[in-house]
């Protein structure tokens, strides 16, 4: 019998055993979970929630997120040895989409969160502030929305700072000024206001601060010269005034300095090279600089990129290239660099030899006088651009600038060259663009100019070039663009040069003394949008071959000798939009095809031999659109033409009796109207009632469509707007073109309705001037969602508001090609007013919507708020949306119907945009000014004051000036006159086209 303390003994032991096998069985059923974490629960958790607010991981780096292994083995993290608590969460460039979760601001051992380049939406969260470890946060190339969080401050060890190409808003918060440690800011590309702050000087450690690109306003704070450990400093289109504050030059160890596109005035310091002995990159271009481009900069022996185009800047070039041996761009265009009273402005040319790196020199419309001297031969082997071009340079062409074999662009037109073409350009083997157009060149083309086999683009026009063209030419196998008009060349049209399928774009001879016939080779130019043989020695009948340049849209064969009828091969012609056969001997009947063509804006017949009556329809229908002068033949014809009635011909024959006539034909007539009627029906019922106005366009599958975008990428997106997204792609077919696919955002409101209209609008509208449809497709996408989507052709160029606002555009829109793009748009709006069937209102005119092809013709896009007046489709309510702020007429604000006058009004605040550069919702539009009123008030003396910069070109003689003024008022007397407050007095868009036209017709002859 056991003992008592036996007893209690064995108890003891028993329970030390159950409890020590009771916590083994708790770890083993708790293994995954604290795998998981670790006892550090509150970073699994807040991974955890940033995981959840992920709606889009397309490279599934998140699926190794999971309860399986420790969090600190996860993708993209990092952690402590010591604590195991996450120290780094990195996930660039992993196209995540969706929101930041607050929790990250749970995180308390984090020193890097990078997300940068991702899609992640919405604000940052001010959690964030939490993270007093942080030293470093990168959340650039997203689409955060917001303000920036102001208890940012609270992470203090922060060092660096990205976020920059973000959607971000507000002004920058002062509590900013607190981070002492931080060394790199960068913000860049946001919707920043409210001016660059003082207090950010407070930040000394601060080395790299870039901003550009944001509408800040204001002027540069003199405190930021208190950065002086700075090495990098953007501030590039941020709508900065005044001068560049002197302490900034003070900042020694500056490596890249960019200030462009802004509007700084003042001038530079004349020790600026000794200031600032470190720069490697200086920017200062498209500002309003003055004074001379200090000498100093010579001593900036590290200088790379040097570039200050599109400023003030005058006196003399003195800068000593020689030092600068590492100078590979020089951009200086766009200033006034002529020494008074010398013309040996060219002589910095022989310091460039030196510079062996240099690949771009550009000194472009400088005022430049002098000799380009033979040491031109000496410059780089490295230089592909040397643009001279709009100077005062004279003399020869150096034969040694075949040397610079390196070259793709030479630009020397609008000088006073001399003598002949060298040869020795042809060994020029890489160029693609030459340019010697206005110059005093003569003598020959010379044949080498054929061995530039890569040349897309020739200019030679405007000089004294005497010979034949050169066959030659035919080896230039990628020539798109040629044009040797005005000058003095003779002989036939080389039929080589007519078997050059690459020449696609122009072909411009004109205002020579070219004889012969058209060659039957011109055939071969199937792609040829425009050609000009106008004003030569030809002769003989118009070849029916032409008939077969199927893409032409402008035709010029006035001024020679042809003879004959106008071929019927020109019915194929029905994309032409100006067609002039004027001054010539041709005959015969006006062909009635000329009045089908629906694309045709200008045609001139006049004097000529033809004969009978002119057409009423078409082009004939509008006395300001076609010319029949000279024609004493001619009869009929609208009114205004005063041409005599045309006569009866054959009323004297003998006619059957009318009754035998209708005993005849009327039973059979009725036999055939049945059978037609009966087919008809058959048909009719045989087939979808949708399927007519369809079948002409390619069917698409949404799997097209998303393969075509590749999988609707951001890569591919151009362009947003509250109903749909617009993507670029390529359809899988023969030719591969790149089209624009429109996906509606379904899930917002009116985009069904907008797709419908859309539809309607395009279903029986085609004109020049109007985007192409390519097709539709209404599908479901592989959720078994609705998707709808149109495709349109591709506009290689962009919309006008890009031209006008972005900052991506480089170069701007010049006075011709604005007034060219106005006249376009009103075109395409008389036509959908009053040349369409039913009278179609476009109802969103903007410069977003206005969108341009290679050519620069303006296209009018988005039928989304169109509607079809006189029918029941696509009616707008009151309460309907109807255009956009700025452009929508004060009529529609009131509950106005949708009218034709209202798509006036949107042009002519269209027009004044494009032709002063400022939006109708300018800052600088309030307390009753108005764009339009901004433009009536400097009606009509001092409308130059409102014009946009980038739109006037000083014409060289005081006549030419004033007609160029004379040409600014009377298109900014459109705009106003177009978008007074009251619709009847509103100018009519037809009376519009004709003042364009006749305004377009002065400038082209200035």
């Amino acid at each position: 019998m056991n003992s008592p303390r036996a007893i209690i003994h064995l108890s003891s032991s028993s329970l030390i055993s159950f409890l020590f096998y009771g916590l083994a069985i708790t770890c083993l059923t708790s293994t995954t979970v604290s795998a998981s974490y670790d006892g550090n629960e509150t970073d699994y958790h807040a991974l955890l929630s940033f995981k959840s607010k992920i709606t889009h991981d397309p490279f599934s780096v998140l699926t190794s997120w999971n309860h399986s292994v420790h969090f600190c083995d996860w993708s993209g993290i990092s952690c402590g040895k010591r604590h195991k608590r996450v120290t780094v969460l990195w996930l660039d460039s992993q196209g995540l989409e969706g929101s930041l979760s607050p929790h990250v601001g749970n995180l308390s051992f984090l020193r890097m969160l990078s997300l940068s380049n991702n899609s992640f939406q919405g604000t940052i969260p001010h959690e964030l502030g939490r993270l007093s470890r942080l030293r470093f946060l990168y959340v650039d190339e997203n689409k955060f929305s917001g303000v920036i969080p102001t208890n940012l401050s609270g992470c203090f060890k922060l060092e660096k700072l990205w976020l920059a190409y973000n959607k971000l808003a507000g002004s920058i918060p002062k509590e900013m000024g607190l981070l002492s440690k931080l060394t790199r800011l960068v913000i860049d590309d946001n919707k920043l206001t409210g001016g660059i702050p003082s207090f950010l000087g407070n930040i000394t450690s601060m080395e790299l601060f870039s901003a550009k690109e944001n509408p800040f306003g204001g002027s540069i704070p003199d405190t930021l010269g208190h950065w002086k450990s700075l090495a990098g400093f953007g501030i590039g289109d941020c709508n900065l005034y005044g001068s560049i504050p002197h302490s900034i030059f003070n900042l020694s160890l500056l490596v890249n300095l960019s200030l462009s596109t802004n509007h700084l005035t003042g001038s530079l310091p004349l020790e600026i090279g000794n200031q600032l002995p470190n720069l490697e990159f200086l920017q200062l271009r498209d500002n309003e600089l003055t004074g001379v481009l200090p000498p100093s900069l010579s001593n900036c022996s590290k200088l790379g990129f040097l570039e200050m185009s599109r400023n003030n800047f005058s006196g003399k070039l003195t800068i000593d290239f020689s030092k600068l041996r590492d100078i590979y761009s020089i951009r200086l265009s766009y200033n006034n660099f002529h020494g008074r009273g010398e013309a040996d402005d060219m002589r910095f040319i022989d310091s460039l030899k030196n510079c062996t790196k240099l690949v771009v020199l550009g000194l472009y419309n400088c005022n430049l006088m002098g000799v380009l001297s033979i040491s031109v031969g000496n410059l780089s082997d490295q230089l592909t651009k040397l643009s001279l071009g709009e100077n005062e340079l004279f003399g020869i062409l150096p034969t040694s600038i075949g040397s610079l074999d390196g070259l793709t662009i030479l630009d020397l037109d609008s000088n006073r060259f001399k003598g002949k073409i060298p040869g020795t350009i042809g060994k020029l083997q890489k160029l693609q663009y030459l340019s010697l157009f206005s110059n005093q060149f003569s003598g020959p083309i010379p044949d080498a100019i054929g061995n530039l086999s890569l040349l897309n683009e020739l200019y030679l026009f405007s000089n004294k070039l005497e010979g034949h063209i050169p066959s030659s030419l035919r080896n230039c196998s990628k020539l798109n663009y040629l044009d040797l008009s005005y000058n003095r060349l003779s002989g036939k049209i080389p039929k080589q040069l007519l078997q050059l399928p690459s020449l696609t774009n122009y072909l411009d001879l004109s205002r020579n003394s070219l004889y012969g016939s058209i060659p039957s080779e011109i055939k071969n130019l199937k792609m040829l949008s425009g050609l000009d043989l106008s004003y030569n020695n030809l002769s003989g009948p118009i070849t029916s071959n032409l008939g077969e340049c199927v893409s032409l849209t402008e035709l010029y064969l006035s001024g020679n000798q042809f003879q004959g009828i106008i071929p019927f091969s020109f019915s194929s012609l029905g994309g032409l939009g100006v067609l002039d056969i004027s001054e010539n001997n041709l005959s015969g009947r006006i062909p009635q095809f000329l009045g089908e063509w629906k694309s045709l804006e200008y045609l001139n017949l006049s004097f000529n031999d033809f004969e009978g009556e002119v057409p009423t329809v078409g082009v004939f229908a509008n006395a300001s659109a076609f010319s029949v002068l000279g024609n004493d033949k001619l009869c009929g014809g609208l009114v205004t033409l005063e041409l005599p009635n045309c006569k009866e011909t054959g009323s004297k024959k003998k006619r059957f009796p009318v009754f035998i006539v209708v005993i005849v034909i009327a039973p059979t007539l009725l036999i055939v109207l049945c059978c037609v009627y009966l087919l008809c029906k058959k048909k009719r019922n045989s087939q979808p009632s949708q399927s007519s106005g369809s079948e002409r366009f390619m069917k698409v599958s949404y799997g097209q469509l998303l393969k075509a975008t590749d999988g609707f990428s951001e890569a591919n997106l151009i362009g947003e707007g509250g109903f749909s997204s617009v993507y670029r792609g390529i359809l899988d077919s023969d030719d591969e073109k790149s089209v624009a696919i429109k996906v509606l955002h379904l899930q917002n409101r009116g985009a069904r309705k907008s797709f419908v209209a859309e539809c309607e609008a395009w279903r029986n509208i085609r004109h020049r001037n109007l985007l192409k449809i390519i097709t539709s497709c209404s599908s479901t996408d592989f959720q078994g969602n609705d998707f709808k989507a149109l495709v349109y052709e591709f506009m290689p160029n962009g919309s006008v508001h890009d031209w006008l606002h972005s900052s991506a555009y480089t170069s701007k829109l010049n006075l011709l090609q604005r007034i060219h793009i106005l006249r376009d748009v009103a075109t395409a709006l008389d036509y959908l007013h009053n040349r369409c069937q039913t009278t179609i209102v476009h109802g969103d005119l903007k410069p977003s919507n206005i969108l341009l092809d290679d050519d620069m013709v303006a296209h009018v896009g988005d039928f989304g708020l169109a509607r079809l007046l006189g029918t029941d489709l696509n009616q707008n309510s009151s309460s309907g949306v109807k255009g956009t702020i700025g452009y929508a007429p004060p009529e529609y604000g009131i509950g106005s119907e949708m009218t034709s006058c209202g798509d006036v009004y949107s042009f002519g605040i269209l027009l004044l945009e494009v032709m002063t550069g400022k939006r109708p919702t300018d800052d600088m539009f309030k307390e009753g000014l108005s764009l339009h009123k901004f433009a009536y008030m400097a009606l009509p003396d001092h409308v130059i004051d409102v014009i946009d910069d980038d739109a006037i070109v000083l014409q060289s003689t005081e006549a030419n000036a004033k007609k160029v003024e004379e040409c600014l008022a009377a298109t900014i007397k459109i705009g106003v006159s177009c978008s007074v407050d009251s619709p009847p007095q509103r100018m009519k868009i037809e009376i519009v086209v004709n003042e364009l036209q006749r305004i377009l017709d002065v400038l082209q002859n200035i």
